[in-house]
């Protein structure tokens, strides 16, 4: 469903025989240097964190103690003025600068299409792929950024969604938490031997433009293009690591899910409009819910999150960069005979904030039992209508499909009103 013609593996496999070879990548990486005053300021991003199989957010932003589905975990005060669990302390601390939207409902409990409609503000249709919204990011705000010379889109951890019919040129540049590319050979190829082998490519790829076969000859040259530029950008040097304080590192957590963020915030400081780190994996609790939670993800989620709000306070960049924590859906009030929760799309919560938008805040309720919205219930396409406002994206911008049908940007969502 999510395949769009030319793979990222297509990409980078063009990448790996040429692009970093032109300076030697271990030479043109050991002398760069990064000054995020300069390139970074005042500049919007979005940093989507993705809970892939759907987290339980009852058991995280919205816990109902004295009820049968609220669990084993209790609510704790935060910097905010709301509570949260116990088991996200950091994060508590820091929920001044970010807020819950406890009133999702979304309808799709299935994990491709709700993953698709969170996206993309759209439920799967078969006649249009749409965009995921870091593709539209990169469509409205990339194209504009002239000192980004690295993709406006990155997705670590995965090969993320699809671009839709914006085309491969705003599909997600995927990495994994180490930096690394994948198919990304850091070969030896000489420059001589590199030049050769582009000019070949030009002239062949020109006359298969010339010979009017549809657009798949520009869009193979663009994306080859950029791949090539981007392995002799300086601004490669956010996806490294090794230059940051140990300190710091500790701070997010080494590993995995801390290392993304981190490398999160780098790329943001270049410029890039919007990273989606992938979280941890196994969000789909359907059993043991409270001990995997307990010991195994919300420790990494909390440490993670909590350091980049800190970090993103310290370095004055809250106000520019927008955060959401969310997966596909919600899970279960009622905790089933595996002591685990199941997919529920009717009533659950979101995690926003930064870019200038209110934190502290719960915005929306459900009842005492968590099975039903007693407020304004909210869609995909508001969370990113409230996000498009935050990177001052015009709201009444439509896009075309390739069949000429006009797609507004958020499917027509409007702003969350408690946030702006």
């Amino acid at each position: 469903m999510f395949n769009q013609g030319m793979s990222r593996r297509h990409f980078l496999s063009h990448a790996a025989m040429g692009g970093a070879a032109v300076l030697g990548a271990n030479q043109f990486l050991s002398h760069l240097q990064l000054n995020a005053a300069e390139v970074s300021k005042n500049q919007k991003a979005c940093i989507l964190i993705w809970l892939g199989g759907g987290a339980p957010t009852i058991d995280m932003w919205d816990l109902k103690p004295g009820s049968k589905n609220g669990g084993e975990f209790k609510p704790i005060s935060t910097a905010g003025d709301l509570q949260i669990c116990e088991h996200l302390p950091t994060i508590a601390q820091n929920m001044d600068a970010l807020s819950v939207v406890r009133s999702m409902s979304t309808r799709e409990a299935d994990h491709m299409r709700g993953a698709y409609f969170m996206h993309t503000g759209y439920v799967p249709n078969p006649t249009v792929v749409h965009p995921t919204f870091g593709s539209v990011v990169s469509y409205e705000v990339g194209t504009k950024r002239q000192n980004l010379e690295i993709p406006a889109f990155v997705s670590i951890g995965n090969g993320g969604m699809s671009p839709g019919f914006l085309g491969m040129s705003h599909a997600p540049f995927s990495v994994d938490a180490g930096g690394r590319i994948q198919n990304a050979d850091m070969g030896s190829m000489d420059q001589g031997r590199l030049m050769a082998r582009l000019s070949m490519l030009e002239t062949i790829e020109d006359g298969f433009i010339k010979s009017n076969r549809g657009e798949a000859g520009q869009a193979h040259k663009d994306v080859y293009g950029k791949a090539v530029n981007l392995m002799k950008s300086e601004q490669m040097k956010a996806f490294k690591l090794d230059e940051e304080k140990p300190e710091v590192r500790e701070a997010y957590g080494r590993g995995g899910f801390g290392d993304s963020l981190l490398m999160a915030r780098r790329l943001v400081e270049v410029g890039v409009p919007f990273i989606e780190v992938n979280t941890l994996g196994g969000w789909d609790l359907h059993n043991d819910v409270f001990n995997t939670l307990k010991n195994q993800r919300l420790p990494q989620l909390d440490k993670g999150i909590g350091s980049l709000v800190a970090d993103l306070k310290q370095r004055g960049m809250m106000d520019n960069v927008t955060i959401i924590c969310m997966g596909e859906f919600g899970r279960t009030p009622r905790i089933n005979q595996n002591v685990g929760r199941d997919h529920w799309a009717t009533s659950w919560s979101v995690l926003v904030g930064g870019g200038g938008l209110k934190g502290g805040q719960a915005i929306g309720e459900t009842d005492a039992d968590g099975t039903r919205i007693v407020s304004d219930s909210y869609l995909p396409s508001d969370l990113w209508a409230t996000v498009a406002y935050a990177m001052r994206i015009p709201l009444d911008t439509v896009h075309t499909s390739k069949r000429g049908r006009p797609m507004k940007i958020a499917n027509g969502g409007q702003p969350i009103k408690g946030l702006i």
